[in-house]
C-alpha cells in the first residue's frame, strides 16, 4: 500500500512541492494523475478543458532540428500566431548551444540533452498543471538556476519532485507530504512540513500513552470487582468501555538510508598534487595547466556546465584516464573509493545484490554484505534481486553500498544524490562531516554545495580553474559567465522597455488628449452659438415692444431664458472636460 485515503487540493497559481521517502509512491501519484496509472478506489476531480503536462522520460522525436521538434509543443494564439522566440529563450537557458539548435537533430543529442529537450517541451507548451519529476537531474549548476527562475515566474499550477530541497522551497508555494501512507499539504517549505508531522506525532505518542494508562485502568477495575455482586453494574458498564475503545496503534520505525563511511588511516598530509594538467578528447582541450593540491580532510567540489570536463577529471584522479600532458602525484597510503556512473553500468548484470556487494569486501563475508544492502533498503528477499531487474536508482544504491563496505580515506563522487530522497541525502551529508579522509565532489545541487565545498575546481568559459574559498564566495566574487551575459542582456532589454513604456504612455497621453480638445471645441462653438441667439432675440424684444406685441415678448422670453440655462449647463460641462485635459499634462 503505498496512500491510503489520501486527499489534497491543488489551488490556482499554487506551486506545490511532493516529498516522500523514496518508494513512498512520488511518481506513482504524478502517474495516476497523468493516467498512465490506475487506483483502487477515490476519485480524482480535474476542470474540464484544463491541461496537464510533464516531464516525459520517453524519448520520441519526430522533427529534423531542435528548434523545430521543441516548437511543436507550442500552441498558436487567437490569431494563429506561435510565439517561437520562447522556445529559443527556453533552450538556451536550458543549456542548448544557440548556433546547434537549427541545423542538429534531436536524435544526435545525448540522453541527458535529449531529456532536457523534453522538458524546454513541457515548459513551451505552458499547460494548467505542470508535473515536473526530477527535472534537475539532467540538467548542470547554470541550467538549474535558470530552471529556478523560470519556475518562480510560472503563471499556471505547478507539482515538483526534486531531491534538491533549496531549489524546491525557492520554487514552491505550499509542499505536500507523502508519509505513513497518508498525505498532508501545508503553505511553506518542507522544513515546516517536517515540524508539522513531528508535532502531530509527539502528540499521538502522548496519547498513545495516556490511552494505554486509561486500558489498564479500566482492565483493573474489571478484575478487581468481576465476581462481586455489588459492583456487577458498574464492571459491565467499564467492559463495554473497554469494548467501544480500539487502542491507539504505535508509531512504525520509518526505513531510510544510513551512510557511514569505513576509513582507512592516512598517515600524512598530503594526500595528491595535481601539476600542469591538460586533457581533451578532441583537438580542443577540456582543461589546461590545472594546478592543485588535495590534504587530508579536504573538502573539493568540481562545478560547471555538463560536458565541459568534471566527470573526465575525476576519472583522471581515478587512474581510469590518462593525463595528455602534466601530472596527477598520488600518496602511496592514498585509498581511493570512486563513486561515478560509469562505474554503475560496471555492475555484474547476473550477480544478485548481495553477491556484487560482498565482492567488494575484504573479508567477503556474506553477512556483512546482507547488512550493508539493508542499509541501502535492500532487506530480506529484495538482496537476492539480479542487478539485470534493478532501476537505475537501486543500481546507485548498490555501488554506494559497495563503497561503504570498502576502507577508503579519499572519496571520488559524481552526482551521488541523483536517485535519493531528501532524508537519505542529509544522511549522506552527515556521513560526509564526519568521514576524517578527503572527498571530491562532482554536483549541482546547490544545498549540498554549499553544505559541502571549502574549495572548488570551476569549469566555466572553456578553462578549468581552481578557486580557494567556498561556493558561496564563488558566488559573491565571480559568478557564473553565462548568467553575468543575461544579466548584461536583460539590463539591455530593460531600458529598451523602458524607452518603449515612456513612448507608449506619450502616444497614450496624446490618444486622450485629442478627443478632449475636440469635445472643448464643441462646447465652445455651442456656447457662441446661443449667445449669438440670445443677442439676436433682444434685437427682436426691442422690435416688438415698439410695435407693442406683448405675446410675441412673451414668446422670445421664454427662448432667451432657456438659452440662458443651456449657456449655464454648457459652462459647466467646459470645465469638467477643461479639467481632464489639463490633468492629463501633470
Amino acid at each position: 500500500m503505498l496512500f491510503s485515503d489520501a486527499s489534497f487540493q491543488v489551488g490556482k497559481g499554487e506551486r506545490i512541492g511532493l516529498v516522500g521517502r523514496n518508494g513512498s509512491g512520488k511518481s506513482t501519484l504524478f502517474k495516476i494523475i497523468l493516467g498512465e496509472e490506475g487506483y483502487d478506489s477515490g476519485v480524482i476531480n480535474v476542470p474540464k478543458n484544463y491541461s496537464t503536462g510533464y516531464l516525459s522520460q520517453h524519448l520520441n522525436f519526430a522533427h529534423a532540428t531542435i528548434f523545430e521538434e521543441a516548437c511543436s509543443a507550442l500552441k498558436p494564439n487567437e490569431d494563429g500566431w506561435v510565439e517561437s522566440y520562447k522556445v529559443e529563450s527556453i533552450l538556451s537557458g536550458l543549456g542548448f548551444d544557440k548556433d546547434t539548435i537549427e541545423k542538429e537533430s534531436p536524435k544526435m543529442l545525448s540522453g541527458g540533452f535529449q531529456i532536457r529537450l523534453n522538458l524546454a517541451k513541457a515548459l513551451a507548451a505552458e499547460p494548467n498543471l505542470l508535473l515536473l519529476d526530477e527535472p534537475t537531474n539532467y540538467l548542470d549548476i547554470v541550467s538549474v538556476r535558470w530552471l529556478q527562475k523560470f519556475l518562480r515566474n510560472w503563471h499556471g499550477e505547478l507539482m515538483l519532485i526534486t531531491h534538491d530541497r533549496r531549489f524546491m522551497d525557492s520554487v514552491c508555494t505550499h509542499t505536500l507530504g507523502i508519509h505513513r501512507q497518508k498525505m498532508r499539504k501545508i503553505r511553506g517549505s518542507v522544513a515546516k512540513l517536517q515540524e508539522t508531522i513531528l508535532a502531530d506525532e509527539e502528540v499521538h505518542l502522548r496519547t498513545l500513552e495516556n490511552d494505554a494508562a486509561k486500558r489498564e485502568h479500566l482492565q483493573k477495575f474489571i478484575e478487581r470487582f468481576r465476581y462481586k455482586a455489588s459492583k456487577a453494574k458498574a464492571v459491565q458498564s467499564k467492559v463495554k468501555a473497554l469494548e467501544r475503545h480500539e487502542p491507539l496503534t504505535n508509531l512504525e520505525k520509518i526505513k531510510t538510508l544510513d551512510f557511514e563511511f569505513t576509513e582507512a588511516d592516512f598517515p600524512a598530509k598530503r594526500m595528491l598534487t595535481v601539476k600542469r594538467l591538460s586533457f581533451g578528447f578532441t583537438a580542443l582541450p577540456l582543461m589546461e595547466n590545472l594546478n592543485f593540491e588535495l590534504y587530508k580532510g579536504d573538502r573539493l567540489a568540481i562545478i560547471g556546465p555538463n560536458g565541459k570536463g568534471k566527470t573526465t577529471l575525476l576519472n583522471l584522479l581515478a587512474g581510469e584516464l590518462k593525463a595528455m600532458e602534466g601530472s596527477i602525484e598520488i600518496h602511496n597510503s592514498t585509498i581511493i573509493n570512486y563513486f561515478g556512473q560509469t562505474n554503475v553500468n560496471r555492475l555484474d548484470s547476473q550477480k544478485t545484490v548481495e553477491e556484487e556487494i560482498q565482492s567488494s569486501l575484504e573479508d567477503r563475508t556474506r553477512g556483512k554484505a546482507r547488512s550493508l544492502a539493508g542499509v541501502m533498503m535492500f532487506e530480506s528477499d529484495n538482496a537476492l534481486k539480479k542487478i539485470s531487474v534493478l532501476s537505475g536508482g537501486e543500481r546507485s544504491r548498490v555501488l554506494l553500498a559497495k563503497i561503504l563496505g570498502k576502507p577508503c580515506n579519499l572519496l571520488l563522487l559524481d552526482e551521488p544524490t541523483n536517485h535519493l530522497d531528501m532524508d537519505s541525502v542529509d544522511s549522506l551529508i552527515e556521513a560526509l562531516d564526519e568521514f576524517k579522509g578527503a572527498a571530491i565532489l562532482v554536483s549541482h545541487d546547490e544545498e549540498i554545495l554549499h553544505a559541502f565545498a571549502k574549495r572548488l575546481i570551476i569549469f566555466d568559459s572553456g578553462k578549468a580553474k581552481f578557486f580557494d574559498g567556498t561556493y558561496q564566495d564563488f558566488l559573491d566574487r565571480i559568478g557564473w559567465t553565462a548568467e553575468k551575459a543575461v544579466k548584461k542582456s536583460v539590463v539591455g532589454e530593460q531600458r529598451l522597455a523602458a524607452k518603449k513604456e515612456r513612448t507608449e504612455q506619450i502616444l497614450q497621453k496624446s490618444r486622450a488628449i485629442r478627443p478632449l480638445e475636440q469635445k472643448i471645441k464643441e462646447i465652445e462653438t455651442e456656447i457662441q452659438q446661443k449667445e449669438s441667439f440670445i443677442a439676436e432675440c433682444e434685437k427682436n424684444i426691442i422690435v416688438y415692444a415698439e410695435q407693442g406685441d406683448g405675446l410675441k415678448i412673451t414668446e422670445i422670453s421664454k427662448e432667451m431664458e432657456a438659452a440662458k440655462n443651456q449657456i449655464a449647463d454648457l459652462f459647466a460641462e467646459w470645465e469638467q472636460v477643461y479639467g481632464k485635459y489639463s490633468f492629463s499634462f501633470k
